[in-house]
């Protein structure tokens, strides 16, 4: 390889150039001509299909079913929910008309709808009303769906996976007999979302509870897995939310109880996107591109045969196909035999994350051997092809915990404790080396003003609390509670 990088920028020149970079130098996406959206690409879409797997799977798991519910919802139904229908206005897109004509050669709308209908942003509404249709006894209880859908927001700022009108998701929706069943199925579902996002994706995170004044807006508890990105942002990976009995009451899901009296649902709902996605670039690529963990990197190897173009090309290319079949059958790879560089390839291999990139020519046909770089360190190796074959699946762990050792430490490097005062709260947010903070808080509104100074807001407040008394960091009052106040995208 040469000492040249993989990308025109590094994440100290420029992280939000950088991260631009990562995403057109693996070809995961691209805008659209659609203002605000983006087109996922194959390579880009093959790591959110990895990630739909191992998520519907675990859904599955727990007695989930997966259903569909239209993406059109009529305003009179958001209007059922006062706190949800004035929190989401401002991003909805409305469809007023049904039909397009041609008047004065242009084409414009016309036969208004009677009743607007918004484009989905949220499906707690849509589904509810049909759980209400559905349920009528305590016997009809648990009901637990999940969708995979699209989800449309009018965002103002948008940047690829992070924040985009338009943008795929899962979202989880349960009702339940009792409120202690339903908190149990958001506490379940926020420990899968960290599971996930710590030990799948190998990302730095930390569960926690919104603040009352930061809530999914109708529900009564939200709790979110709040990741660092290599720039000490943080990132809301996923969110789960007990929604206590108000959507029920909106849209009457009702039930016959045991005691013969009609009781109201209690409802849940959860969910994950796409943007989980751009967390895994901000949280473990580097300056020559992508890294993946193996679990949703769409190949675990790429083979690259080293063609000159001579009588011995046929038998390369077949000690390739037998490398293939010599490795384990879960083992994702691709043989590339187009037409270009071996450099050229490896290089775009490397922009694209792939864990091991394999260069087989005429010295390892001869050895029966294997010639390797590992992405992640970019240290190359040559094996046996049946002592690869062998170490391959401890290969992809090794490389698997390296990646989340890396992220780990570069988060710590970046994590503040010990801050006492408000001062010395804006010191450190502010800093060049800014990241997560974790200092006391009153659980009040008091001076929350502070940290617009700084551009900063609490995360979350941490499942794990230290049961430690300190004075609260905005106010200096005496405080129990532990928070995580950081910057965030």
């Amino acid at each position: 390889m040469s000492i040249k990088r993989a990308l025109s920028v590094t994440r100290t020149e420029d992280f939000a150039a950088w991260y631009q970079a990562v995403i057109v130098g693996a070809d995961l996406a691209e805008n659209s001509v659609v203002k605000g959206c983006m087109v996922i690409k194959p390579y880009g879409y093959a790591i959110w299909e990895n990630m739909q797997r191992i998520l519907d799977m675990k859904f599955k798991e727990l007695g989930h079913s997966n259903a569909y519910f239209p993406m059109f919802i009529p305003i009179d139904l958001f209007e059922k929910e006062s706190v949800h229908v004035s929190e989401f206005a401002k991003e909805m897109a409305i469809v007023t008309h049904h039909k397009l004509e041609r008047v004065d050669g242009k084409l414009v709308p016309t036969s208004p709808l009677e009743i607007p209908l918004a484009v989905r942003p949220t499906s707690e509404m849509i589904i509810g009303e049909s759980m209400a249709r559905w349920i009528k006894s305590y016997r009809d209880l648990p009901i637990l769906i999940n969708q995979w859908c699209n989800v449309v927001r009018w965002e103002m700022r948008t940047r690829m996976f992070l924040r985009t009108t338009e943008f795929l998701w899962q979202e989880g929706h349960t009702a339940h007999e009792t409120e202690e069943e339903a908190r149990e199925e958001t506490t379940r579902m926020h420990d899968v979302y960290k599971w996930f996002i710590c030990d799948v994706l190998k990302m730095f995170a930390v569960p926690g509870k919104k603040p009352e004044y930061d809530k999914f807006a109708g529900a009564q508890d939200t709790y979110s897995i709040e990741a660092m990105m290599q720039d000490g942002k943080a990132l809301q990976a996923a969110t789960s939310h007990y929604l206590g009995q108000n959507f029920a009451r909106a849209v009457n899901i009702q039930f016959q109880g045991r005691d013969g009296q009609l009781h109201h649902a209690h409802t849940t709902s959860w969910g994950l996107t796409t943007r989980t996605i751009g967390g895994l670039i901000m949280s473990h690529a580097d300056d020559d591109g992508l890294n993946l963990p193996s679990a949703v990197a769409p190949y675990h190897l790429v083979i690259i045969p080293l063609l000159r173009g001579n009588e011995g090309e046929a038998a390369v290319l077949e000690y390739c196909d037998e490398i293939k079949y010599c490795l384990p059958p879960d083992v994702r790879l691709l043989i590339d035999n187009k037409e270009d560089t071996p450099q050229n390839k490896k290089w775009a291999y490397v922009r694209k994350g792939i864990p091991l990139i394999l260069e087989i020519g005429k010295n390892e046909l001869a050895n029966r051997s294997v010639y390797f770089t590992e992405r992640l360190s970019m240290t190359m190796g040559t094996m046996s092809i049946d002592e690869f074959a062998g170490k391959i699946t401890k290969l992809l762990l090794e490389h698997d915990e390296k990646l989340r050792q890396i992220c780990e430490k570069n988060s710590m490097t970046r994590w503040g404790e010990d801050i006492k005062t408000a001062d010395e709260l804006l010191e450190a947010l502010s800093s060049a080396n800014s990241g997560f903070v974790l200092a006391k808080w009153g659980g009040t509104g008091e001076n929350m003003e502070l940290l617009d100074k700084v551009a900063a807001t609490i995360r979350c407040i941490p499942l794990r609390q230290s049961e430690t008394t300190g004075k609260c960091v905005l106010t200096g009052k005496e405080a129990v509670t532990d928070a995580i106040f950081a910057k965030s995208y």
